[in-house]
């Protein structure tokens, strides 16, 4: 930890970018590629061979980050001042993007199908919306059921991350066919949202956990289970901070819990609707 920056600004500065450490890399020169994006420290080759044994190897939420600067930030989060009435929570509020994909008509897929046939159809899911957001840079938030998140920073990411959340949201309707003469394997409806919401490490009874919270990451939760198979919904933040435009184009308003929005539908072949 900087000792010129408190716990809060120095998780402000990891997640957007700006910390020293990410500009130095402290194991930058040892081989070889690929390497965590924070510290640099080998994947593969002898380096990586060592530097794993030490907790180095590749973080389950993206393997472009180690596990062990995970474990640093969650070390962090157990010493930060108040951290046992808070339950052990460390991190800060930051611009991110987030994205959100549903398996629209998930229930009755899991009535008409198999059960072995419906889970193979998920886990296939899954894997897939998992490597697309992790080569979009993206943090796999969780999955929940029928439902996969995503969280795009600016450190991860760049500043382009809201474009970024949206490329991949293209990318996920893609790889599941929408837009294909025989249409898709799986439906999917997604929500994309920009924001300013609390990202760090939550903390319980031994377990913690990376997560974003706060309305942001409600209303992209909200907009993906308004989407339409093969919709992506854009919110207007996240369309202005990703230069987007809709001219032209149909305009659907919506009303998601108190939140009220105007929204633009493009066709489903690799469509974004802008709200």
């Amino acid at each position: 930890m900087s000792q010129d920056m408190t716990p809060e600004e120095e998780w402000r500065a990891l997640l957007t970018g700006t910390h020293p450490h990410l500009q130095h890399k402290p194991f930058r020169h040892v081989p070889s590629s690929p390497r965590c994006k924070l510290c640099a420290a080998p994947f593969r080759g002898l380096g990586g061979m060592v530097f794993r044994r030490y907790g180095y190897g590749p973080w389950e939420k993206n393997p472009n980050i180690c596990g062990r600067c995970f474990k640093g930030m969650t070390d962090q989060a157990k010493g930060c001042p108040g951290a046992e009435e808070d339950g052990r929570v460390a991190g800060a509020e930051v611009p991110v993007s987030m994205l959100f994909a549903d398996v629209r008509g998930s229930s009755q897929l899991a009535r008409e199908m198999p059960t072995w046939d419906f889970t193979r159809l998920m886990q296939r899911f899954y894997t897939e919306s998992r490597g697309i957001l992790v080569d979009g840079d993206a943090i796999v938030e969780k999955f929940i059921g029928d439902e996969v998140a995503g969280l795009f920073l600016p450190f991860l990411a760049g500043p382009d991350h809201a474009r970024r959340a949206v490329d991949v949201a293209r990318e996920l309707l893609r790889a599941t066919g929408h837009g294909a003469p025989e249409g898709p394997w799986v439906p999917l409806g997604v929500g994309v949202h920009t924001g300013t919401a609390f990202v760090g490490i939550v903390s319980s009874g031994g377990a913690s956990d990376f997560t974003a919270l706060g309305d942001p990451v409600n209303i992209a939760a909200h907009l993906a289970s308004q989407a339409g198979a093969g919709e992506i919904l854009v919110s207007e933040d996240a369309a202005e901070v990703a230069a987007l435009t809709g001219d032209g184009r149909e305009r659907r308003h919506l009303s998601l819990k108190g939140h009220p929005f105007d929204v633009l539908v493009l066709p489903s072949e690799g469509s974004y609707t802008t709200t």
